[in-house]
Protein backbone atom coordinates (compact mmCIF):
# COMPACT_ATOMS: atom_id res chain seq x y z
CA UNK A 1 0.00 0.00 0.00
CA UNK A 2 1.21 3.40 -0.71
CA UNK A 3 1.65 5.69 1.85
CA UNK A 4 -0.06 8.80 0.76
CA UNK A 5 0.28 11.98 3.66
CA UNK A 6 -2.15 14.40 3.81
CA UNK A 7 -0.60 18.09 3.31
CA UNK A 8 -1.99 21.80 3.45
CA UNK A 9 -2.75 21.90 -0.39
CA UNK A 10 -3.72 18.51 -1.26
CA UNK A 11 -1.72 15.27 -0.43
CA UNK A 12 2.21 14.08 -0.78
CA UNK A 13 2.75 11.09 -3.00
CA UNK A 14 6.59 9.16 -2.33
CA UNK A 15 7.93 7.80 -5.68
CA UNK A 16 10.70 5.61 -6.10
CA UNK A 17 12.33 6.85 -9.43
CA UNK A 18 13.91 4.37 -12.05
CA UNK A 19 15.70 6.71 -14.20
CA UNK A 20 17.70 5.32 -17.50
CA UNK A 21 14.55 2.58 -18.24
CA UNK A 22 13.39 1.74 -21.90
CA UNK A 23 10.07 2.78 -21.39
CA UNK A 24 8.25 5.68 -19.29
CA UNK A 25 5.52 4.27 -17.32
CA UNK A 26 4.11 3.00 -13.78
CA UNK A 27 5.75 -0.15 -12.90
CA UNK A 28 3.96 -1.10 -9.45
CA UNK A 29 4.90 -0.22 -5.72
CA UNK A 30 8.05 -1.07 -3.56
CA UNK A 31 8.43 -0.01 -0.02
CA UNK A 32 5.30 1.79 0.36
CA UNK A 33 6.02 3.98 -2.36
CA UNK A 34 4.58 4.08 -6.14
CA UNK A 35 7.19 2.64 -8.37
CA UNK A 36 7.83 5.12 -12.01
CA UNK A 37 10.42 4.78 -14.80
CA UNK A 38 11.33 7.26 -16.52
CA UNK A 39 13.46 7.17 -19.79
CA UNK A 40 15.31 10.17 -18.94
CA UNK A 41 18.76 10.26 -17.61
CA UNK A 42 19.16 10.77 -13.70
CA UNK A 43 21.47 14.02 -15.09
CA UNK A 44 20.89 17.96 -14.36
CA UNK A 45 17.01 17.36 -13.14
CA UNK A 46 15.85 15.68 -16.42
CA UNK A 47 14.71 12.92 -14.72
CA UNK A 48 13.07 14.58 -12.24
CA UNK A 49 10.77 16.64 -14.85
CA UNK A 50 10.56 13.67 -16.44
CA UNK A 51 8.89 12.08 -13.14
CA UNK A 52 6.50 14.59 -12.63
CA UNK A 53 5.36 14.65 -16.07
CA UNK A 54 4.79 10.44 -16.20
CA UNK A 55 2.87 11.19 -12.79
CA UNK A 56 1.00 13.54 -14.52
CA UNK A 57 -0.15 11.30 -16.87
CA UNK A 58 -0.71 7.98 -14.68
CA UNK A 59 -3.31 10.54 -12.48
CA UNK A 60 -4.79 12.27 -15.18
CA UNK A 61 -3.72 15.69 -13.61
CA UNK A 62 -2.59 18.97 -14.64
CA UNK A 63 0.65 20.41 -14.91
CA UNK A 64 0.22 22.54 -11.96
CA UNK A 65 -1.21 19.93 -9.88
CA UNK A 66 2.07 18.07 -9.14
CA UNK A 67 5.13 19.35 -7.70
CA UNK A 68 8.57 17.46 -6.08
CA UNK A 69 8.94 18.73 -2.81
CA UNK A 70 11.27 16.26 -1.72
CA UNK A 71 14.55 13.70 -3.16
CA UNK A 72 15.41 16.15 -5.49
CA UNK A 73 18.72 14.32 -5.47
CA UNK A 74 17.94 10.72 -4.76
CA UNK A 75 15.59 7.81 -5.73
CA UNK A 76 13.64 8.09 -3.21
CA UNK A 77 10.98 11.13 -3.99
CA UNK A 78 7.83 13.26 -2.78
CA UNK A 79 5.53 14.67 -4.70
CA UNK A 80 2.70 17.39 -3.94
CA UNK A 81 -0.03 16.83 -5.38
CA UNK A 82 -2.73 20.10 -5.20
CA UNK A 83 -6.51 19.36 -4.76
CA UNK A 84 -6.86 16.06 -3.87
CA UNK A 85 -7.37 14.55 -0.71
CA UNK A 86 -5.29 11.19 0.96
CA UNK A 87 -8.06 9.18 0.60
CA UNK A 88 -8.82 9.65 -2.83
CA UNK A 89 -5.72 9.34 -4.17
CA UNK A 90 -5.33 6.46 -1.99
CA UNK A 91 -8.25 4.97 -4.22
CA UNK A 92 -6.85 6.01 -7.86
CA UNK A 93 -3.93 4.14 -6.84
CA UNK A 94 -5.40 1.37 -5.40
CA UNK A 95 -7.03 1.02 -9.31
CA UNK A 96 -4.13 1.58 -11.02
CA UNK A 97 -2.15 -0.78 -9.38
CA UNK A 98 -4.96 -3.28 -9.24
CA UNK A 99 -6.02 -3.44 -5.77
CA UNK A 100 -9.34 -2.18 -6.23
Amino acid sequence: MIAVAAHAEGCVVPVRAQPGAKRTGLVGEQAGSLKVAVTAPAVEGKANRALAEALREILGLKRSQVELIGGEAARDKRFLVRGVGPAEMAARLAVLLGDG
